[in-house]
């Protein structure tokens, strides 16, 4: 009998304790992959999305946070970053033009990021070493084919360093980390960076992102997304002025969307020199909107009309975009272009990472990278980042106790907090 009790009290102690590590109740969630745009509540168990439903009971968590009136969303994916810092490089993104992505990411959602072409095969293990391995951001990269990468003076104009074989080896050796290959700021007439950044990328099964660099006839960029890139590769900077949108009427290039057609996938890119509104606000009107959302974050965008993700997210939503697509351009969408399915949605058993965002209603103001600005009312807020089922951002303390009523803390929460913010406890 004494032995039944023991065992019946012991079932009563594990029935009593909470299925799920976290739960976020009474949010609008916004998951394109599911094609879910409605209240759900969202659980997080063992670092994973352990349930998704319309009514979860609060006690079934050891924390549950009130997400009414937010949005809960996947982690952000922004696909064209630099962040080889570290270096001493001056004058350059794999260096000094580079940022140390924590800081800049996750206060903005962002969850995952893919290096665009700081690094080279060449240099590639140190900046996993520096950068990726220390870094809470799922830190990915697409490896310039210029061995170096983006380095000092005219490394990327240095044909002899653009070396398809040995970038395709480098790439397969760390494929859990390569999701591309990078061609970018190549100035001469002929397309042999084009040409060596795909020859890469198809030994190793993998898409190219292009910043086309200097414009010229020699190389047209309608023959750059008409047969040089296959369906699947990147262009970035697509509301560059650089890039022949418009005819004399100012209607959008049939062109540009027969390259679409075919698949070749256009991206945002803003950066610090890349993005004009007397470009990206007729061509969303007459229907070529992006197909994916990117800051081009390096320390001169960041401080200029860039800023950060949730600016550049800010801006689509005030040209129009709904909020829902603003959200799949931002997560699903780059998430699939570097073939990444198991990251930018929030299905059962996918990795906890989560946005949890707020539209501020106002006066706005955002602007190009020429210095013009765009009026708005609408700006994206970032309220709480989790990676990994670790809360790392919190801005407005969603998920603390009021300091009236709070005692000691539960150390089983404080294990789902990052490691810091319990150092700085």
């Amino acid at each position: 009998m004494r032995a039944f009790l023991i065992i019946a009290a012991f079932a009563g102690a594990l029935a009593a304790q909470p299925r799920y590590d976290l739960l976020l109740k009474g949010g609008h969630l916004i998951d394109p992959r599911s094609h879910i745009s409605a209240k759900r509540d969202v659980a997080i168990a063992g670092g994973l999305i352990a349930d998704v439903a319309a009514d979860i009971p609060a006690n079934a968590a050891l924390k549950t946070v009130d997400v009414s009136g937010l949005y809960v969303t996947p982690g952000l994916v922004d696909i064209h970053v630099h962040v080889y810092a570290g270096t001493g490089a001056a004058r350059a993104y794999a260096g000094d033009f580079s940022v140390y992505p924590d800081g800049h990411t996750l206060p903005n959602g962002v969850t995952t990021v893919v290096d665009a072409g700081s690094s080279g095969w060449r240099n590639f293990p140190d900046f996993k070493q520096r950068v990726i391995d220390r870094s809470k951001t799922r830190v990915l990269a697409m490896l310039n084919i210029v061995g170096p990468g983006m380095g000092v003076g005219k490394v990327e104009q240095d044909i002899q360093e653009m070396d398809p074989k040995a970038t395709a080896r480098r790439a397969i050796q760390f494929k859990d980390l390569v999701v591309g290959i990078k061609t970018a700021h190549y100035a001469g007439p002929e397309w042999v960076a084009v040409e060596r950044a795909v020859e890469a990328a198809a030994a190793a099964n993998i898409p190219v992102m292009v910043d086309f660099g200097q414009f010229r006839p020699e190389r047209p960029f309608q023959e750059l997304v008409l047969s040089k890139l296959r369906p699947g590769d990147i262009y970035t900077h697509m509301y560059l002025p650089a890039v022949p949108m418009f005819d004399d009427q100012g209607k959008l290039m049939p062109y540009l969307f027969e390259a679409r057609k075919r698949g070749v996938i256009f991206d945002v890119g803003h950066g610090g020199g890349s993005f004009a509104f007397r470009y990206a606000v007729p061509a969303m009107e007459q229907g070529l909107p992006p197909d994916s959302i990117s800051t081009d974050l390096h320390v001169t965008s960041m401080m200029s009309g860039m800023k950060d993700m949730m600016n550049v997210m800010s801006k689509f939503l005030n040209m129009g975009m709904s909020l829902d697509d603003v959200i799949a351009k931002s997560t699903w969408a780059p998430a699939r272009e570097i073939h990444r399915e198991e990251l930018g949605h929030l299905t059962k058993g996918a990795v906890a990472d989560v946005a949890v965002l707020r539209i501020a209603n106002g006066k706005f103001g955002f602007v190009d990278s020429y210095g013009a600005r765009m009026d708005g009312t609408k700006k994206l807020v970032c309220e709480l980042t989790i990676r990994n089922g670790k809360v790392v951002w919190d801005l407005n303390g969603l998920t603390r106790d009021d300091w009236h009523t709070s005692g000691i803390s539960d150390p089983r929460w404080d294990g789902m907090l990052s490691d810091t913010v319990r150092a700085r406890k």
